[in-house]
């Protein structure tokens, strides 16, 4: 093992910082993400997410949430940090998701909340984006009120989202214009 990977693998086993920063928006996938609350009000909906996942058994389960924080642990040394969502999960069982068996239109119950509320941090990179709507023609059924209808996004390439100059503070004070971008996405 080389040196330098020695030194990054003896920064990692120390475990990330205390300190950790919060950001209103990254941009990762070619998305731009924003949190719920950051983006409450504005005219696009940046905040919704999915992930691609599987159960024990065949069937693959993709699980939909809204962004509440986007958090950047370090790890002793610069190269050496992640960023991590931390989400409101929907329910993805049947009591909480629909999908139309001929068209393969995903609905969830915006009221189900997966039961495991411990599990909420992903990776930023393994996020898509999606956002959520009301079917048109069901808003008239009380029956429907609580379902959201999901749409898939596709990436957009590189949007370049505004940092500030006091753009990193604690997670408990943090600012409206907080942003960050995915230096990965950069190095093109």
């Amino acid at each position: 093992m080389g040196g330098s990977a020695a030194v990054s693998l003896s920064l990692l086993c120390l475990g990330p910082e205390r300190k950790v920063k919060c950001y209103n928006g990254y941009f990762v996938n070619g998305y731009v993400f924003h949190t719920e609350e950051y983006g409450h009000g504005r005219k696009t909906y940046n905040s919704g997410v999915c992930i691609k996942g599987s159960t024990s058994s065949e069937f693959e389960v993709d699980y939909y949430g809204r962004l509440e924080e986007v958090i950047e642990l370090q790890y002793h040394s610069e190269q050496n940090r992640v960023f991590l969502f931390k989400c409101y999960w929907y329910d993805t069982t049947d009591r909480g998701i629909r999908v139309d068996p001929h068209y393969g239109l995903v609905e969830i119950n915006s009221k189900a909340r997966h039961r495991n509320v411990n599990d909420v941090f992903v990776f930023a990179k393994q996020c898509q984006q999606v956002y959520y709507t009301y079917t048109p023609s069901f808003r008239k059924d009380r029956s429907r009120v609580d379902w959201l209808s999901v749409l898939k996004t596709k990436p957009k390439g590189r949007n370049v989202v505004e940092e500030h100059d006091n753009e990193i503070e604690e997670c408990d004070e943090a600012d409206d214009n907080n942003s960050i971008e995915d230096e990965d996405e950069n190095s093109d």
